[in-house]
């Protein structure tokens, strides 16, 4: 039997809510597939302030280091707004991502068809759309230097080297190969230095993938065309920046920001986490949507430990459940059953026990085979 060792990182907010539906389905895909996941479980975020002062402590990037992957549930919210900039939840979000070295952030935007309703976008819009935002994750105005603020002014600095903007655009054109081929590079050339550079840059490395379409755009442009027209876009390649607010825009195709998974990938880590925030509203109440956490369980075991099988299994449940017109209250729709966090996860283990003797046969003969 296969073992290996998760991170678990609840966070805030809803998060240990999610994260419990999340390590439930993964703990039955692992039986199902003879892999044993082992977890370890860290205080992060706003909680790690309360208990130990800071967002991120020492021990705790060890055990991420230390691991297979890293699961976060989200970070945040109103309670610590207070905290020192350097001091909030989000920072030790990005101190994490820096020290495990994650430069190529993963977010993919697909309509499930039970929730093309769901959206704010006319279904013709939205109807086959599937987009993968690729964002640099480590560099750009988010950790450049010289940054600061005083009483009158406050400054950051927005620069990338070409090893920065090299590896994450190889990142975009290689999983384009496996997609349609096509990779557009967002930026603002007409008017940033450093985006004139990342343009030339990926011109550059676009000579040793030729056979990959490569088609540049004006970030406030992509911002339009998502919502004009999301099938355009396969693989959207963009800088930190701009591709936090791409990814996020990409949310309208799926109809809610629950519904998005995503995954920070490096050379030797990655953090799997869904897009939404910590919702403290809901915090308690049993009522957050748990199936971007879910799917981003899908994409560890996709990416990182190599079971897209496994991955399908998930996915497969998701679509099957929305499909029997199950929402939770983020994506309800007329004539729909509204279902708690709980309720979800449930439906969600039944679908992949349902499935789970089919696939693992079709696996062993094609072994076999």
């Amino acid at each position: 039997m296969e073992s290996y060792d998760i991170a678990v990182l609840p966070g805030d907010g809803i998060g240990p809510e999610i994260m419990d539906a999340a390590l439930r389905v993964l703990d039955l895909v692992g039986r199902e597939f003879n892999v044993q996941f082992n977890y370890k479980e860290e205080l992060f975020g706003g909680c790690s302030i309360d208990n130990y002062g800071v967002p991120l402590r020492d021990e705790t990037s060890k055990v991420c280091k230390q691991s297979d992957a890293v699961l976060l549930g989200a970070v945040g919210g109103p309670k610590w707004d207070t905290q020192p900039h350097e001091n909030k939840p989000e920072k030790g979000l990005l101190e994490l991502r820096k020290s495990l070295g994650l430069y190529a952030n993963l977010r993919p935007a697909k309509i499930y068809n039970a929730l093309i309703d769901a959206s704010s976008l006319r279904p013709n819009v939205i109807r086959k759309a599937d987009v993968m935002v690729v964002r640099e994750l480590i560099g750009g105005i988010y950790f450049s230097k010289p940054r600061g603020m005083d009483h009158n002014k406050g400054w950051n600095t927005l620069s990338y080297n070409r090893k920065e903007v090299e590896r994450i655009t190889c990142t975009a054109f290689e999983l384009a190969r496996k997609r349609d081929n096509r990779v557009t590079s967002v930026h603002k050339a007409n008017v940033l230095e450093s985006s004139q550079f990342w343009r030339d840059v990926v011109e550059d490395i676009h000579k040793e993938y030729s056979d990959v379409y490569l088609n540049e755009m004006y970030v406030d442009n992509a911002a339009m065309q998502l919502v004009r027209d999301p099938k355009q876009f396969d693989v959207i390649l963009t800088q930190n920046l701009f591709g936090d607010i791409l990814s996020d825009i990409s949310a309208m195709i799926t109809g809610s920001l629950g519904m998005l998974p995503s995954a920070s990938l490096g050379e030797k880590h990655s953090i799997y986490e869904p897009v939404h925030g910590t919702a403290p509203k809901m915090t308690g109440n049993n009522k957050a949507n748990p199936l971007g956490m879910i799917a981003s369980v899908a994409m560890m075991l996709h990416y990182t430990f190599d079971l897209p099988d496994a991955a399908s299994m998930i996915y497969d449940a998701i679509n099957e459940v929305l499909e029997l017109g199950f929402r939770t209250e983020d994506i309800a729709t007329r004539n729909t059953t509204i279902v708690s966090t709980s309720g979800m996860r449930d439906l969600i283990l039944e679908k992949c026990e349902d499935k789970s003797d089919t696939i693992i046969e079709m696996v062993r003969m094609s072994y076999e085979g």
